[in-house]
């Protein structure tokens, strides 16, 4: 099943600071595992779901990150969006991108998550632009490799999620991908923010939706997170 949303936003302008001295000479989207970079796995994952345009924000090492992109086949389309002057943080980079992109509905990817598994497709078949803002992608997090937080989302059994909040931990991870309508970035700041403004004001409307992912699922943002995923892959 091919994606009905045909333009993404990949961010990738993360400065990896939890990789230590490899995120120093290594953009993080670059860093390899299996046999490509995560940039590649996040784009081949929307090419091959039907995603013919997709923005890809640099910052951090960003002369590497457009020397890749320049040398990877046209397959989708790729449109720099530059923050070598100012990193906008998750919110900002995709409001930052928004001139860019023509149609109202996109679908936005973290460079540093890889699945495996139908998860545009699930996305796909969920989203509906009358009643949402926004639909995210979640992951169980006994299941999330490289994962270790507390986790971040309940979920209600009519597919709204909700904060963690003071609760010692709940059941779902974010998990790196979402769709939305532009109308989400409406009013936002004009500098860096954080996704978590809009997903929440999208929340208190009661638009913002999510559904599960039940493919495999790997954060890569440590060293060891890093040998993890490549022990998958490199199979």
């Amino acid at each position: 099943m091919k994606a009905s949303v045909r333009t993404a936003m990949v961010l990738a302008a993360g400065l990896g600071r939890r990789l230590g001295e490899i995120g120093t000479r290594t953009p993080k989207p670059l860093i390899r595992v299996g046999d490509k970079t995560l940039l590649d796995h996040v784009l081949d994952e929307l090419g091959d779901g039907g995603v013919e345009d997709a923005v890809v924000n640099v910052h951090h090492l960003g002369p590497l990150v457009r020397d890749h992109l320049k040398a990877r086949a046209p397959h989708p389309r790729i449109t720099i969006s530059d923050e070598t002057d100012l990193l906008m943080d998750t919110g900002g980079g995709v409001a930052k991108a928004l001139p860019l992109i023509a149609e109202d509905e996109l679908i936005v990817a973290a460079s540093d998550v890889i699945r495996r598994g139908r998860a545009l497709a699930t996305l796909d078949a969920a989203w509906d632009p009358a009643r949402m803002d926004a639909l995210m992608l979640l992951h169980p997090c006994e299941t999330a490799n490289g994962f270790d937080g507390a986790g971040d989302f309940f979920l209600s059994a009519d597919g709204r999620p909700s904060r963690r909040g003071d609760a010692d931990t709940a059941p779902f991870a974010y998990a790196g991908l979402f769709i939305c309508h532009r109308r989400l970035y409406a009013n936002v700041p004009s500098g860096p923010f954080s996704n978590n403004l809009v997903w929440d004001r999208a929340i208190a409307t009661e638009r913002l939706f999510a559904v599960v992912h039940e493919g495999d699922w790997f954060h890569v943002g440590t060293p060891a997170a890093i040998a993890l995923a490549d022990d998958a892959f490199g199979d």
